[in-house]
């Protein structure tokens, strides 16, 4: 008489499919590449470890091989022990490789910035390594809405409030039209016990305070559907922020030219087009040419020297780079 019991270890641990379940796989079925392998950036926390529970059953069928980066930043007491209880998670998920990866994450700009930056060279170095196609991060649609109104708080404009990208270069975000509710769910059910970060509720950080405080208050006095509404706002802009680009990087061909240690461009092009193409051109100038991005306030600046022109002197920018007016060209220059 045939057996309703599991005939094997693997068929043990093979969680029932529940919604939050095929909602994570479905994710990461749409962004798997024809080649590998993938890698997830683990960090063990239930957005994360949801992604890598997804991975780890749709890569094989893709034909692909999936492994996992743990970064240890060393920021808190017993981050080896999570760093290894994330690594053997990885490895009862039959990802492979497994890779944990220690960083110095006191560098300047802060410790989430100082943080981000070592983490992101420590993925770099192992996607370097194993020749991954593919570095799968685990941000959420919460993480995006996050982001959105920290940019609204900053003033940073439509690239900031664009959020982040789903796809940028080698790094990927399937998770991004997912709540974080739903990966927490995920894991429960595939039964695999995520790590809270204390760093997640610390509300020294301003990114916990919009999750803890903003949010919440947004909810409740304008409606359900406020996170939903940020993320919809932010592919808008990015959309309309990736057209611009384009647009302005074949125009920008026709009106730039070379100059003694950088690039001019003419006045009359600049003076031509309206305030918003005009400030982005500048912006793209000043980026694609020196890798320095302006605030508004420089841009503007700049700018002045088209619309505003009183025979003012150069105007300082960052990283030593100058921009004059002469001879109807606004000449950008390292100092």
């Amino acid at each position: 008489m045939p057996s309703d019991q599991p005939t094997d270890a693997a068929a043990a641990r093979r969680p029932r499919l529940t919604p939050p379940i095929a909602d994570v796989r479905r994710a990461v079925r749409g962004v798997l590449p024809a080649e590998g392998p993938v890698l997830v950036a683990l960090s063990g926390g239930a957005d994360s470890l949801a992604l890598a529970a997804g991975v780890a059953f749709e890569a094989p069928r893709a034909g692909l091989r999936a492994g996992a980066v743990i970064v240890d930043h060393g920021l808190q007491e017993g981050s080896a022990d999570v760093a290894a209880r994330a690594a053997a998670q990885a490895r009862e998920l039959r990802l492979d490789p497994v890779v944990v990866r220690q960083v110095d994450a006191t560098g300047g700009g802060g410790p989430e910035a100082s943080a981000r930056a070592a983490r992101y060279a420590a993925l770099d170095e192992v996607a370097d390594e194993t020749d991954a196609a593919l570095v799968l991060l685990g941000h959420t649609l919460d993480d995006q809405a996050e982001t959105v109104l920290l940019g609204l708080a900053r003033g940073s404009g439509a690239a900031s409030l664009g959020g982040m990208p789903a796809r940028s270069g080698r790094y990927a975000r399937p998770l991004l039209g997912i709540r974080r509710s739903t990966t927490r769910q995920a894991c429960l059910d595939a039964g695999l016990e995520p790590w809270d970060d204390p760093h997640n509720v610390d509300p020294s950080y301003a990114r916990v305070r919009v999750r803890e405080r903003v949010l919440p208050v947004l909810e409740a006095e304008l409606g359900p559907g406020i996170a939903e509404a940020l993320v919809r706002t932010a592919e808008q802009l990015r959309e309309d922020e990736e057209a611009f680009d384009a647009q302005i990087g074949e125009f920008i061909e026709e009106v730039c030219e070379p100059a003694e240690a950088g690039i001019a461009v003419s006045v009359g092009a600049l003076a031509a087009n309206p305030a918003a193409l005009r400030q982005r051109i500048i912006r793209h100038v000043v980026a694609s040419e020196f890798g320095v991005s302006l605030s508004r306030t420089q841009t503007l600046e700049v700018a002045r020297l088209v619309t505003e022109w009183r025979g003012q002197g150069p105007i300082d920018l960052p990283s030593g780079i100058r921009a004059r007016r002469e001879h109807g060209l606004i000449v950008f220059a390292a100092g």
